[in-house]
């Protein structure tokens, strides 16, 4: 079982290791083979995360560009996002995470020569109607060459009034299918191409122009050398970079959230070491309790404490090492599920091979080993301190002393965990989330370490209970938990982590959902909100139509982008000053919002020391741009951003002009819901939801969010089953004597396997409740940290919390059938005669 615990843990790792060095590999190369030698593009011609913007370069650029020395050719490029593919079952295939990016068809070579994109099956596209797709996409939407693709392009040009709105979904014929011939994929990510002139209509507003151009560089031309010569030729507003560079910016952001996927995968690979550890100091302390007399033989001999010392922690090394290799193997399995599982979630690295880097490796023997060892240390250094005589006796006990030196050894660790999280919680520290969880370890170890003196109380309650109820088979129960309460303490405190942590986050998980419950009833203003399911832009067409919907009075247009301020991302939001009145939005100060001018949460105004009249400057991507702040507003969800301009501003910043919610207003008559639907019938990346629908729709992901951190946990969890499993294992065989007896004196096989389920009961409802009581404090003092960021509601799920104390009576039960079933199928005289 220790071996096991060992497994998980350093599977949990290596899993981890192996899938974030994949996915790095894999985003690195594609990077490198989607662009050109040199990239020439405005400055500008992104937004902050990265989506096109508005601001082009005339197609007139390129005669000048073909003419620089050293260009082999020169190529432009027309991108957009938001461009979704909708499968043969009426479903959009992706959008999820990686983005649904459309464009024209080019085949230019990508930088150093790398062959990028290519047509493996069918030609390039020539005109309207014809589309090419890559090849994962045109698979997982079920499309062949020759078929009609249904095209949702959400940033395509806005729509003449009167125009139907199904013209917007376009359905070319797939001719082609593009893949990258020396293997490799977009990562999930869907791509439509289409012929230029198309795609210059549909994502640049008609204009002959592109959204970036690529050069190739001829023989012997480096990128650097070729960089230069096209900056030389450039006016202001383009700028000219190389390939390597233009790759490596397009990365960095994504290998930033790599590193924090690894980080946060690490994190509950921590915590199921830290559970395992419990299992193996239990372990060994069982182990080398039944050795005493052994280990006493060795001291007689000759030995010295330290060699004894040592054989046990040889012990605990060869049993790391094979943990380690076990548990490598499996990461390897583990890498290949959670590769699946986040191809569910859109990112396919189903064509890139998993990555073995040399820290896997390292990571993996260095956790199996120093983790088992440490585990292990305090049990081996206990057999160094009993006498020989003493331990050549039937029973040692450790004394008393011990577990009053525990007891303040946890009281200590407990307040110095108190006080770093309160720092982490409430201070202005860097770093806050790494200190508050570094006090909650503290917290959860110093009760852990002080559990054999606190849990006394209980135990000798679950004693009384059990014999009141069960008789001689309950009080034995009850005493066998008494008899050694840091076995029974050590043995519950792994399922305690496990479940403190599980409480935390339904505490957090429900709180939220009650925070957003409470603040759509109290701001939701309108009667629908239309909105994207993947949360991107479409098409203020759509707006249009709704509008002439019978029954709809007025619509609210909010469309939001990220700009930068100071070098930071920051989220602007944009409505139509006329508008304003219809958000009830309450002004604390300062007048409506006009042209050149923006209004700002209160809350992030204070917290900048932006007030009326001071001027807010915005790195757009049209330029940097300078608002008067016109006036503030209290903090409410309709605004999603915390600053707020007009529409006109928005757009001249160069952000596309697409919507993303539409708020209604209506004369709530019979059957409008029904008309607003049938509008967007054919589109199914937009929604029409009323007040409790757009609620419902907020509280998923909180509801998904808290599942995948419960499904994380669940391996933690299984380490503290197995912990159960082991120490009752372990105590019928060193009670094996007693055991015979007891059946000899007239105990049968049903009652002893009561007892032993009791005891294992006992130890799962103690780590619950030590669990559920901890999970509480910490989800409150979580909530109450975030109060101020809108989390203004603290719900504690007393009915789930019951849930998770009814389980652990089960957990205890199913603990025991193993144990309980070999206790009851000892020879009764063989047992009686173990020494």
């Amino acid at each position: 079982m220790s071996t096991f615990a060992i497994v998980l843990g350093v599977a949990f790792v290596a899993g981890t290791l192996i899938f974030s060095d994949t996915l790095n590999r894999s985003f690195t190369a594609l990077f490198a083979s989607t662009v050109g030698d040199v990239v020439v593009r405005p400055e500008g011609g992104t937004t902050a995360d990265g989506a096109p913007s508005t601001v082009t370069i005339p197609a007139s650029r390129l005669e000048r560009l073909r003419a620089v020395d050293g260009a082999a050719r020169v190529d432009g490029n027309v991108n957009a996002f938001g461009v979704f593919v909708v499968s043969d079952r009426g479903k959009v295939v992706s959008g999820f995470g990686p983005p649904a990016i459309g464009g024209n068809w080019s085949d230019a070579p990508a930088g150093h020569g790398l062959q990028g994109l290519s047509i493996v099956e069918g030609h390039a596209p020539q005109g309207r109607e014809e589309v090419v797709l890559d090849e994962r996409t045109a698979e997982r939407a079920g499309y062949r060459v020759g078929d009609p693709v249904a095209i949702i392009p959400s940033t395509a040009i806005e729509g003449e009034p009167g125009t139907d709105l199904a013209s917007l979904r376009l359905t070319p014929t797939l001719v082609g299918i593009a893949g990258f011939p020396g293997g490799g994929s977009l990562n999930g990510a869907t791509y439509a191409a289409f012929d230029t002139p198309t795609a210059q209509d549909l994502f640049v507003d008609g204009e002959d122009a592109y959204t970036d151009v690529w050069v190739t560089a001829e023989d012997g031309v480096s990128q650097e050398q070729l960089r230069d010569r096209v900056a030389e030729v450039l006016p202001d507003g383009l700028e000219a970079v190389t390939g390597d560079d233009a790759a490596d910016e397009s990365a960095s952001d994504l290998l930033q959230a790599i590193s924090f996927l690894t980080t946060f995968l690490l994190i509950f690979a921590g915590i199921s070491l830290v559970v395992g550890a419990f299992l193996i100091v239990n372990t060994f302390s069982i182990l080398v309790a039944q050795r005493s007399r052994e280990l006493a033989l060795l001291r007689a001999l000759g030995a010295s404490k330290r060699q004894v010392t040592w054989s046990v922690q040889l012990e605990a090394f060869v049993l790391g090492v094979v943990g380690a290799t076990v548990g490598l193997g499996l990461g390897v399995l583990l890498a290949m599920g959670i590769r699946a599982l986040f191809a569910n979630f859109g990112l396919d690295l189903s064509g890139q091979p998993l990555i073995f880097a040399p820290r896997t490796f390292v990571a993996s023997y260095a956790v199996g080993v120093v983790v088992t060892m440490a585990a292990a240390w305090l049990p081996a250094r206990r057999t160094g301190r009993i006498a020989p005589v003493q331990a050549l006796r039937d029973d040692v006990a450790l004394p008393e002393s011990t577990l009053h030196r525990r007891m303040w050894v946890g009281a200590a660790l407990v307040v110095v965990g108190l006080g770093v999280l309160w720092l982490g919680l409430f201070g202005d520290l860097p770093h806050g989330g790494w200190q508050t969880g570094g006090g909650i370890l503290a917290i959860l170890l110093g009760v852990a370490a002080a559990s054999p003196v606190i849990s006394r109380p209980f135990l000798a309650l679950a004693r009384a209970a059990f014999a009141r109820i069960f008789g001689t088979v309950g009080n034995l129960a009850g005493q066998n938990s008494l008899r050694n309460p840091r076995r029974t303490a050590a043995t519950a405190s792994a399922l305690m982590i496990g479940l403190a942590l599980a409480c935390t986050m339904a505490i957090v998980g429900d709180s939220a959902k009650a925070s957003v419950d409470r603040s759509v009833e109290d701001n939701f203003v309108g009667d629908f909100v239309v909105s994207n399911v993947i949360g991107t832009g479409f098409t203020p067409a759509i707006g249009d139509r709704m509008q002439r919907v019978d029954g709809v009075d007025r619509i609210v247009r909010e469309r939001f982008a990220t700009a930068e301020r100071d070098g930071d991302r920051q989220m602007v939001a944009a409505v139509d000053p006329g508008d304003v009145d219809r958000l009830e939005l309450d002004l604390t100060d300062g007048d409506p919002m006009t042209a050149g001018s923006v209004l700002l949460q209160q809350s992030w105004a204070d917290d900048h020391d932006l007030g009326v009249g001071a001027d807010l400057e915005l790195q757009m991507p049209a330029g940097k741009r300078t608002y008067v702040v016109a006036g503030t507003f209290d903090d409410n969800p309709v605004v999603v951003a915390p600053v707020l301009m007009s529409l006109d501003d928005f757009g001249e910043g160069g952000f596309p002009a697409t919507d993303n919610v539409l708020i209604l207003f209506t004369d709530d008559s019979a059957g409008i819901q029904q008309r607003l639907d049938e509008v967007v019938a054919d589109l199914p990346i937009v929604t029409v939801k009323d007040q409790a629908e757009f609620a419902q729709e907020q509280r998923e992901p909180i509801d998904q969010f808290v599942l995948m951190i419960f499904a994380l946990l669940g391996l933690a969890l299984v380490i503290a089953v197995l912990g159960i499993v082991n120490t009752l294992a372990l105590s019928v065989i060193e009670r094996t004597r007693e055991v015979g007896l007891l059946r000899a004196i007239g105990l049968n096989r049903s009652q002893l396997r009561r007892m032993i389920t009791l005891e294992s009961v006992v130890i799962a409802v103690l780590g619950a409740l030590l669990g559920v009581l901890l999970g509480i404090g910490f989800g409150i003092a979580l909530m109450s940290a975030v109060r101020d960021q809108g989390l203004e509601v603290i719900s504690v799920p007393y009915g789930q919390l019951a849930v998770f104390l009814l389980l652990s009576v089960v957990i205890g039960v199913l603990a025991a059938v193993f144990p309980a079933r070999r206790a009851a199928r000892l020879d009764v005289l063989r047992a009686i005669a173990t020494e």
